[in-house]
């Protein structure tokens, strides 16, 4: 909350609107959705999917207006995590939100991690009864930024059929947003980035973090983000210049942010990036 407020808050008041879109707004057709809910130079809803073995792929959506953007789990040197309570809803066994892969939103006051234009978080619904209908119900929060920033809350709501889409395809816009989530990496691609190495240097006058990773269809849009347990914040990596080989070098200055003894035995959250496709990789600090 502390980077948050590097940006400038005020509130906004929620308005209903139909489900008609202006083109372009939305990402796809969507076979089952919620009315779309307007906020201040956004738009959100919630939509359903087909049945996939014991489970149905629903989605929270979120469309942008030109030139403002919302954030990722971890939205970097300020910002906001976008927050997702299913308090109230019925007939679910179990949720899990899904986050495509983000994009580095480079500006003046900083750097954040988010998502411009629009995005759309897959989430996987398992009910605890197959034969009846889910209700979903979300009260919502995230940022909508700009030179300013401001909180956004809608209240969400949708039901699923116990017999929706059961014969057909998966919506193209859930797909593709599940293909944007980046993969475990040892079920990684041919296409998909690789973390080949962490170094650590957590003493003396210039502490470092040290990573090597390799674009097997170049490093286009390639990046890496990093989160920490126990709420320790790692500044966003600097990409150095490429190696000999051809794999890109990144480096955190771990000075910055005097948390070098902090991070000692911990297990970070490695995500790369890149226009080809995502990974995820575990690794400890030693």
């Amino acid at each position: 909350m502390s980077r948050f407020l590097l940006a400038v808050c005020t509130s906004v008041a929620l308005t209903f609107v139909g489900t008609g879109l202006a083109a372009g707004e939305a990402l796809v057709p969507i076979t089952i959705a919620s009315p779309w809910v307007a906020l201040h130079k956004a738009r959100v809803r919630l939509v359903g999917g087909a049945r996939r073995s014991k489970s149905y792929l629903a989605g929270v959506e979120i469309s942008l207006g030109d030139g403002w953007k919302t954030y990722w789990r971890n939205p970097g040197d300020a910002g906001v995590p976008p927050v997702f309570d299913w308090l109230g809803s019925t007939n679910v066994a179990s949720l899990k939100v899904l986050y495509p892969a983000p994009s580095r939103i480079s500006e003046s006051a900083a750097d954040t991690i988010g998502y411009k234009h629009a995005v759309l978080f897959p989430v996987e619904v398992t009910p605890k009864d197959p034969t009846k209908p889910v209700e979903l119900k979300l009260l919502l929060e995230f940022g909508i930024c700009r030179e300013i920033c401001i909180p956004g809350q809608s209240m969400l709501s949708l039901t699923i059929p116990s017999t929706a889409l059961a014969s057909e395809k998966q919506p193209s816009a859930i797909l593709a947003a599940i293909a944007r989530v980046p993969r475990p990496q040892a079920d990684r691609r041919p296409d998909d980035p690789e973390l080949q190495n962490m170094t650590a240097r957590l003493e003396g006058a210039e502490p470092r973090l040290r990573f090597t990773v390799r674009f097997p269809r170049g490093g286009k849009g390639g990046d890496l983000f990093i989160e920490a347990p126990d709420g320790l914040y790692v500044p966003l990596p600097k990409r150095l210049a490429d190696a000999a080989d051809g794999t890109a070098r990144f480096e955190v200055d771990l000075s910055r942010a005097d948390i070098a003894r902090d991070l000692n035995g911990k297990t970070l959250t490695l995500t790369v990036v890149s226009d080809a496709g995502a990974t995820e990789a575990l690794r400890t600090v030693k």
